[in-house]
C-alpha cells in the first residue's frame, strides 16, 4: 500500500514537532492496519534552514520515518558530500535534482552508500530524483517542453544512474512504472483531497495535482500532503485529516488490487 508523507512546512521547529505529536495516534493506527503502511514526516528547505539536523533527530525520536526534502543540485563532489551528510542526520529518504546530470547523480549515489556505511547497518536510505516540479504547468518549461514527457525522460535516466526512484506528478507515475519497473519508487507531491471542510485543499502554487485515490490508482508509492493535514482546524484536525486520507488510500489500493 502507498504511504502518506506529511509536509511539515513550518518556519520553526516547535510548530513542526507539535503537529508531529498530534499525528502519533494516526501513525500508530496506520502501522497496526492489516494493509500495512507508515506515516512519514517531510522536512523541507524552510524548516531545515531554520532548525538544522536537530529537527530530523527529534522526529525520529517520535518514531517517524523522515523524508529530507532538500533537492540538492550542485557540482558532483558537493552533492556527494551533501547526500552523505543528509544520511548522517538519520533521514530515511532524501532527494536531488535529476537535471544535475549523470555525474552529479552518480556522485550522489556514492554519497548515499558512504553515509549508510557510516551509520553502521540498517536499511539504506532511499535516494530520489526530482523530475519536474508539480508546481510547473503545461507551457512553463524552457522551450515549451511537455512536463510529463520530460518527467518520463528524466526518470529513465535516474533508473540508469542508480537512484531508488523519483519525485513526480501522479500523472506521470503510471508511465514511469511501465518504463522503469514496478520497483522504481514514485513519490508524488501535489496531493489534494477532494474539497470538503478541511483547510488548505486548494488555492496554492501547485499545478499538476491529484486526489489521494487518483494517485494510488496511478501507481504512486508515497503521497505528500501538506496544508490539508497541517492546516486542518481544531486540536484533532490534523489527525482526523490524516486518517481520512489514509482511509481513502486504502480503499483505492483495494480497488486497484
Amino acid at each position: 500500500m502507498a504511504e502518506l508523507v506529511v509536509a511539515l512546512d513550518y518556519p520553526a521547529m516547535d510548530a513542526a514537532l507539535g503537529t508531529a505529536r498530534a499525528l502519533r495516534g494516526a501513525a500508530e493506527a496506520a502501522a497496526a492496519d492489516a494493509a500495512g503502511g507508515r506515516l512519514w514526516m517531510k522536512v523541507g528547505l524552510e524548516l531545515f534552514t531554520a532548525s538544522g539536523p536537530e529537527v530530523v533527530t527529534r522526529l525520529k525520536d517520535l518514531g517517524f520515518p523522515v523524508f529530507l526534502d532538500l533537492k540538492f543540485h550542485d557540482i558532483p563532489n558537493t552533492v556527494r558530500g551533501a547526500v552523505r551528510s543528509a544520511v548522517a542526520t538519520g533521514a530515511d529518504m532524501c532527494n536531488i535534482h535529476l537535471s544535475g546530470g549523470e555525474r552529479m547523480c552518480r556522485a550522489a549515489v556514492e554519497g548515499l552508500a558512504e553515509g549508510a556505511a557510516a551509520r553502521g547497518g540498517g536499511a539504506v536510505p532511499m535516494l530520489l530524483g526530482v523530475t519536474v516540479l508539480t508546481s510547473v504547468g503545461p507551457g512553463e518549461l524552457p522551450g515549451g517542453a511537455d512536463p510529463s514527457a520530460e518527467a518520463a525522460r528524466l526518470a529513465a535516466c535516474g533508473r540508469e544512474w542508480g537512484l531508488s526512484g523519483v519525485v513526480c506528478s501522479g500523472y506521470e507515475a503510471e508511465g514511469i512504472k511501465r518504463r522503469c519497473g514496478r520497483d522504481f519508487i514514485c513519490l508524488t507531491p501535489g496531493i489534494r483531497p477532494a474539497a470538503r471542510d478541511g483547510a488548505g485543499s486548494g488555492g496554492d502554487d501547485q499545478r499538476r495535482v491529484m486526489t489521494p485515490a487518483e494517485a494510488v490508482r496511478a501507481g504512486s508509492d508515497y503521497l505528500v500532503v501538506g496544508r490539508p493535514v497541517t492546516g486542518a482546524p481544531g486540536p484533532n484536525g490534523p489527525a482526523d485529516a490524516a486518517r481520512r486520507i489514509l482511509a481513502e488510500m486504502r480503499e483505492a489500493a483495494g480497488q486497484r488490487a
